[in-house]
């Protein structure tokens, strides 16, 4: 079948894209935020076409994938259909709740003819889904394979403006915890920051460098599951989190340390940095726990009996 979805989180995106069908991601002038086209620090099948949205009216594409509010909107003008209504859809829920999280209503709560589909079972208990139809799709990663070498007594951390989103990101914790490891900071707008970093270096550069470092640490507070996560440890890297979210399903014990106790965390940092070889046998375990539990096949069997689901 033929599915229109816009480009907006390039993990999630990549492993969606791997499926047997023909995907259309919309592209506006600039490459803005309603239009990225095709991704360029991710490697894509060719069974994704990037269409001006001034074309898309032509594409008539037979399911929707939404991810925000406004693409309802956008889906309604660009194809002249309405998401849910002329043209199925599903809509995509990324993120855990903000705000008050337990008072938290989702968007989409108010009407029943959009499937909302949370990606961990965190979020679709946090979040007011209300008459929504809701369900949890967990996330499926392409596996970058084992490449973990460890050689550098380092922590690789990966994180989007660090700077910008400090609390949420836990990066005001980073100072304790290159006090016990030194730490080296990938993603997107990291730059400034007083370590070293590597900024949006292409997927496939920076998974060669995280499995460089000894350890994964992911110090969010706030996020639904971050991808980087999954990915570091299907790279047979050991983990280090703060207990926080989905974390603390995704991580099973052999696979690293998972705390709310930032002494804990820093304990642990340490212990893997120096011991070469019970790094790599946690980083062994989180890398069966996350083929196990994240595996590609799986994410794309639940979406393609969804995608059928709602074109019936």
């Amino acid at each position: 079948m033929r599915v229109l979805l816009w480009h907006v989180h390039g993990s999630w995106t990549t492993a969606f894209v791997q499926g047997g069908h023909e995907y259309v991601v919309p592209l506006v002038p600039g490459r803005g935020p309603d239009g990225r086209g095709r991704a360029r620090t991710y490697v894509w099948p060719g069974s994704v076409r990037e269409v001006p949205a001034d074309r898309l009216r032509e594409e008539e594409p037979d399911v929707v994938v939404l991810q925000r509010p406004h693409e309802i909107e956008l889906a309604e003008r660009w194809l002249g259909r309405r998401p849910g209504v002329d043209v199925p859809a599903v809509y995509v829920e990324h993120n855990a709740p903000a705000g008050d999280v337990p008072r938290t209503v989702h968007p989409l709560a108010g009407r029943d003819d959009i499937p909302l589909v949370h990606v961990t079972h965190f979020n679709d208990l946090f979040w007011d889904s209300g008459r929504a139809p809701a369900r949890v799709i967990e996330h499926g990663v392409v596996d970058p394979g084992h490449r973990y070498t460890g050689e550098l007594p380092r922590a690789g951390v990966v994180v989007n403006e660090p700077v910008r989103r400090a609390r949420v990101t836990g990066t005001d914790l980073l100072p304790g915890f290159a006090e016990a490891v030194p730490l080296d900071v990938f993603g997107m707008k990291v730059t400034g920051l007083p370590y070293d970093t590597f900024e949006d270096l292409p997927q496939h550069a920076m998974h060669a460098e995280l499995a460089r470092r000894r350890v994964y640490l992911h110090p969010y507070r706030w996020t639904s599951l971050g991808l980087s996560l999954i990915e570091a440890m299907l790279l047979g890297m050991p983990v280090v989190a703060l207990a926080c979210t989905e974390a603390v399903e995704a991580v099973p014990a052999e696979a690293g340390v998972v705390s709310t106790r930032v002494a804990t965390l820093t304990a642990a940092l340490a212990s893997f940095a120096a011991d070469p070889a019970r790094a790599a046998q946690a980083g062994k375990a989180a890398r069966a726990a996350a083929l196990s539990r994240y595996g590609l096949t799986r994410f794309l069997q639940d979406w393609d009996a969804l995608l059928c689901e709602v074109r019936r």
